[in-house]
């Protein structure tokens, strides 16, 4: 039994971390196509058609027997769509065309905070005492990532981004966490469908840019055809992540399997290295240390209050769309 529970755990944990590598990978592949001429809108678009395609027939086969509960999950699923894909991965994208890879995600990782203050804000319940701990280091962690002295600042632009993909990926942890009748890989195609529906709409009528770059890219000094670093993005980045943060969240749970997913910086910060010889400077790594402190003891705080109102207040994270 002990030992059934250990391989339980253990696929879990490598399925988590598998995910959180793949998500990682895909700043590094977008920025490289934004480079090379892409819009950040097409990246995304691209993107998230290409691993909506991918999930179409996983997600027919999950709702076998259960096409009655579509209609009325799916304005839900839509709003998933529209805050936690488009929005959240959009920002992202638009965030590493103008910032390193490393800074714009740890600036999305405030989405978690933003789910405190949210909540705080509703029910007038004073959080925990890690949780508010958690807060304040992850305000100081953030003034630290954007270098407030002045000697790096990065791009005021690439900012607001990153904190429209906070404010996307704060969407994904609510609608997340909330009761579903749908399943997990339903409710990630639909929600994926959706987004490329807002993002496609948005091209449309012009609202979002989308033009096409160059045919190659260039990633760790070579010279990659651009549809290869596309499929990257659709089948490892997105379809492959988001399976495998599916995965990861059911063995090991939704409290554990968001401290595992926190690991996504850390590949980002790696692969952003490795393929463009990026990296933030040494405040800049300091602040992303204070600022993922911060996350953890808001995670933490999020934790021990769950457990003394015995109410399940935890938000699923498999992951980021970024």
């Amino acid at each position: 039994m002990v030992e059934a529970m250990r391989r339980h755990l253990g696929l879990g944990l490598v399925a988590m971390l598998l995910s959180s590598a793949a998500f990682g990978t895909s700043g590094p592949f977008a920025k490289a196509l934004i480079t090379a001429g892409w819009t950040p809108g097409a990246v995304v678009l691209t993107r998230i058609s290409g691993a909506a395609l991918v999930l179409l027939p996983f997600t027919v086969w999950s709702l076998r027997g259960r096409w009655a509960t579509v209609p009325r999950e799916l304005p839900r699923a839509a709003l998933y769509g529209a805050l936690a894909v488009a929005a959240a991965q959009l920002g992202y994208f638009q965030a590493v065309a103008r910032l390193t890879v490393g800074v714009a995600l740890l600036i999305e990782y405030l989405g978690i905070v933003l789910v405190v203050l949210w909540v705080w804000a509703l029910t007038r319940r004073t959080p925990h005492r890690l949780t508010g701990v958690g807060v304040v280091l992850a305000l100081v962690g953030l003034a630290l990532v954007l270098d407030v002295t002045g000697q790096a600042t990065p791009d005021l632009v690439g900012v607001v981004w990153g904190l429209v993909a906070a404010a996307g990926l704060a969407g994904h942890y609510v609608l997340a966490g909330r009761p579903t009748t749908l399943p997990a890989v339903a409710f990630a195609g639909l929600g994926l469908t959706a987004g490329a529906a807002v993002l496609a709409a948005a091209g449309v009528t012009g609202a979002l840019p989308m033009e096409v770059g160059a045919a190659s890219v260039d990633v760790a000094g070579s010279s990659l055809p651009a549809w290869a670093a596309v499929l990257e993005l659709v089948l490892v980045a997105a379809a492959l992540a988001y399976v495998l943060g599916i995965v990861g969240a059911r063995h090991l749970g939704s409290t554990l399997a968001s401290f595992v997913g926190l690991t996504e910086v850390l590949f980002a910060v790696l692969f952003a290295w490795l393929l463009l010889d990026e990296l933030p400077g040494p405040v800049q790594l300091l602040g992303g240390l204070v600022l993922l402190s911060g996350v953890v003891a808001v995670r933490l705080g999020e934790r021990d209050d769950a457990r003394k109102s015995r109410v399940d207040t935890d938000f699923e994270v498999p992951s980021p769309v970024a």
